[in-house]
């Protein structure tokens, strides 16, 4: 990788916006939802910056063979998750360069939990996905994941919010920058249904143990952060240059939450645990 491509991928990471307190808060209740027991092996897909990792830890921590194993596509990533977890004495941490469809391929052992926080709706083959987890699974291993894109995402009070914020941006890309997104729809925006989730895991051969909606409040700093992450900014204005389309979602959310006199939106996450059968 380049330093221009190291450089542009640090600018667009989802950092900041995973050290919120309301983010913390959501994937605590994901983690202790899925019942981590001390000395388990887990795997953490999509580890980012590590603040996942470290929540893993603490639930498995300080019995033998006690180990957590991260896997990310970022470089730069797996850079931070090292130095985030890196006063962890008590057990064992390995980081994994990998795209999670690729998790059994460079995981040889049978694990006995695997956490997904917040990407599974990026994944566009979800049932490949599946296979993967459970190829990865030892039999009865747990499947915990949440996600804040869903088809349920948005409280019906909010929505006028939304399309406010996405009416600005469209008009402020046409005015100033002669641009509009591409019409075609990317993955992240193809959102699924809980129950459609649900069918997807009994189908791949899992038996869900709980599926419930944790409701959240996401601060405008909070959105300002996720308007300079690449994954987000690629799925709301796709085909606009990076930094030009998160210039204009940051400039036109704070327009609107000066307008709507607010200080956050709530959203809704879907917490998901099943188990291998």
């Amino acid at each position: 990788m380049s330093i221009k491509e190291m450089k542009a991928e640090e600018e667009f990471t989802f950092k900041a916006f995973s050290e919120h307190d309301f983010y913390k808060e959501v994937n605590q209740a994901l983690v202790n939802r899925a019942h981590l027991e001390r000395g388990w092996t887990v795997v953490d897909v999509a580890c980012g910056s590590g603040a996942i990792t470290e929540l893993i830890l603490e639930k498995i921590r300080g019995a033998r063979d006690a180990m957590v194993i991260g896997v990310d596509m970022s470089a730069t990533a797996l850079r931070d998750a090292r130095t985030k977890v890196a006063g962890y004495t008590d057990a064992m941490v390995e980081f994994v360069q990998a795209r999670a469809e690729e998790m059994s391929e460079r995981i040889r052992q049978a694990v006995d939990a695997v956490v997904f926080c917040n990407g599974i709706h990026y994944i566009e083959d979800k049932c490949r996905l599946l296979s993967e987890v459970r190829q990865t699974l030892r039999p009865g291993g747990v499947f915990a994941f949440n996600t804040g894109f869903f088809d349920g995402a948005l409280p019906d009070e909010t929505k006028a919010y939304y399309k406010r914020w996405m009416l600005k941006a469209l008009r402020t890309l046409k005015r100033e920058h002669d641009l509009r997104p591409e019409h075609s729809k990317v993955e992240s925006r193809r959102t699924l249904t809980a129950d459609e989730y649900c069918q997807l895991l009994t189908g791949e051969g899992f038996e869900i143990e709980t599926a419930e909606i944790y409701p959240g409040q996401v601060t405008e700093q909070g959105w300002i952060d996720l308007s300079r992450f690449s994954d987000f900014i690629e799925g709301t204005l796709p085909g606009v240059p990076l930094k030009t389309a998160s210039e204009v979602l940051v400039q036109s959310l704070k327009e609107t939450f000066a307008e709507l006199e607010m200080n956050a939106w709530p959203r809704n996450w879907l917490t998901v645990v099943a188990a291998r059968r």
